[in-house]
């Protein structure tokens, strides 16, 4: 009985030519059936999982340029097995840039086979437009500078969830990421917050005015008690790791907090801040602008600007940015050991011993008299 129009193609023969010694036909054979698959009205499942047995089968074994030309002409057509497109990465080279530049959906196998190229594929696979979530999230997880980078800067995708988070996070130390971030237009001023010491001034005048609106929700512990002091007299003595020190204990952060920017201006725009959140007024401010470091005192400019910052960013703000540009919380309440005893938290205090149940008194020993006390 003949076969049916609709049935398969019996390959089996074309597969035993393949194995005769001294005549190479693979090469041929895999071009031959590609452009058959590629050419055929209709695939059923069965005609699918027949080429895909075929082609992973032959890809291993024929010559670079066989493999580069079929990937070519596969990675785009939508209805490519995965797993043939996944044995063209393999094979590396320009099979795998092939695949990697003209496949639609890019599943996690062949994201991993760009990263571990090596030689900027995974960067030109990051800068693609219509990259979905998951293919960004994969790209951005291993923080590989130039992925970042390109990620940042293609606007035909949508940064958002742990992947905006990432290269936020990692932006707060690398300038050149943070400014590509920084000029999204998808991107929220919240999202932007803890890049707001890389912002110019437009973009951190709509930072401050989103963190403002959302840190007046919140209560402000007080300020710490004569941290003020305590830092004019250390600025005065020049002692810079005393005075750094200091203002990281008043506001519950490790002493190395402004290491977390590696450029000098931003950093002293932190210290600006950090002075800010801390409570100090602006007479304070601007006795430490003048006299802790010499070449900033100097430049009557820059003293203006750190002066301008101070006054432009509140301090409940202030404590709010802090955190966010060094990832962790400020402290809540300087530990300085001072109790009230007048006003509301007073009355607090008292109410609350005075309702704790009195301690019975211990029964006193009686006194013995004579010679044996010692």
């Amino acid at each position: 009985m003949p076969p049916s129009v609709d049935a398969p193609p019996d390959l089996s023969g074309l597969i035993e030519l393949s194995r005769i010694e001294h005549l190479d036909l693979k090469p041929v054979i895999l071009r031959v059936q590609t452009d058959l698959f590629l050419r055929a009205a209709s695939r059923d499942r069965a005609e699918s999982e027949i080429f895909e047995s075929l082609a992973c089968g032959l890809i291993p074994t024929v010559d670079d340029d066989t493999a580069r030309i079929v990937a070519e002409k596969l990675a785009p057509f939508p209805e490519t097995p995965p797993a043939v497109l996944e044995a063209l990465a393999a094979r590396g080279g320009q099979a795998r840039a092939a695949v990697v530049a003209g496949a639609p959906n890019l599943g996690p196998a062949l994201i991993e086979a760009a990263l571990a190229a090596g030689d900027g594929l995974a960067a030109r696979l990051a800068a693609r437009p219509g990259l979905h979530r998951e293919a960004v999230e994969e790209l951005a997880r291993d923080g590989l500078p130039e992925v970042d980078r390109a990620l940042a800067g293609n606007l035909g995708i949508t940064l958002r969830g742990t992947a905006l988070a990432q290269l936020v996070g990692r932006g707060r130390g690398a300038v050149d990421l943070a400014r590509a971030l920084l000029v999204r237009p998808d991107l929220s001023a919240a999202d932007l917050a803890p890049l707001y010491l890389h912002a110019d001034p437009i973009r951190r005048e709509a930072i401050g005015r989103t963190v403002e609106a959302t840190a007046a929700l919140r209560p402000c512990p007080p300020p710490p008690r004569g941290l003020g002091e305590a830092l004019t007299a250390l600025s005065s003595a020049h002692d810079v790791p005393g005075f750094v020190a200091a203002l990281a204990d008043g506001l519950g952060l490790p002493h190395e907090f402004l290491a977390a920017m590696p450029d000098p201006g931003a950093r002293y725009d932190l210290l600006t801040l950090g002075l800010r959140a801390a409570g100090l007024h602006e007479e304070e401010a601007v006795y430490i602008f003048l006299t802790l470091n010499q070449g900033v005192a100097r430049s009557a400019e820059r003293v203006a600007g750190l002066v301008r910052l101070f006054r432009t960013v509140s301090r409940p703000a202030a404590r709010d940015l802090v955190a966010a540009i060094l990832d962790r919380p400020l402290a809540e309440r300087a530990v300085d050991g001072h109790q009230p005893y007048h006003g509301p938290e007073a009355r607090l205090r008292q109410g609350a011993e005075r309702a704790l149940p009195q301690r019975p008194a211990q029964p006193v020993r009686p006194r013995r008299t004579g010679g044996d006390a010692v």
